[in-house]
């Protein structure tokens, strides 16, 4: 078996003036839908913070100068959309914003055929919602407090 590739990934939590999250569906065929927070892959030779920045307007519309500083790390071995096995490592990074309805002119077509819907969750709902959220401790991500 070969050696699973690292796949650097940006991810942003999007809250909005009412403390709420904007997550994303999405419905894969091979597997169950599940909700994740804006964000993606890194290209080559772009730093975590440009790849949110970047992230954020390609998926939701939403042009920042920063995403501000990074809150949290994780890494974890899964397949991707694509079907292709990685060992993620994932930079966090939190944005407040107005509320609004996400732009999708800049989804990928993976993206277009994968994202099923955008949906702004209060904690409440994340604590008890009936599909997967990822990662598992966002509730967790959401109270930490930018990296020293």
């Amino acid at each position: 078996m070969s050696e699973r590739r690292i796949r650097r990934a940006a991810r942003i939590l999007l809250m909005d003036e009412h403390d709420r999250l904007l997550l994303i569906r999405f419905a894969p065929k091979d597997r169950r839908p599940f909700w994740c927070g804006v964000g993606g892959e890194c290209d080559p030779g772009e730093d975590f913070p440009a790849a949110a920045v970047r992230e954020l307007f390609e998926e939701t519309g939403l042009r920042v100068e920063s995403c501000g500083p990074q809150i949290a790390a994780r890494a974890d071995d899964y397949l991707t959309l694509e079907g292709e096995p990685i060992t993620s490592d994932e930079r966090f990074f939190r944005v407040i914003t107005r509320s609004f309805t996400p732009d999708t002119t800049g989804h990928t077509q993976i993206e277009r055929e994968l994202i099923k819907e955008f949906r702004w969750f209060t904690r409440a709902e994340l604590a008890n919602w009936h599909e997967p959220l990822f990662p598992v401790n966002i509730l967790d991500l959401l109270d930490l407090e930018a990296a020293q």
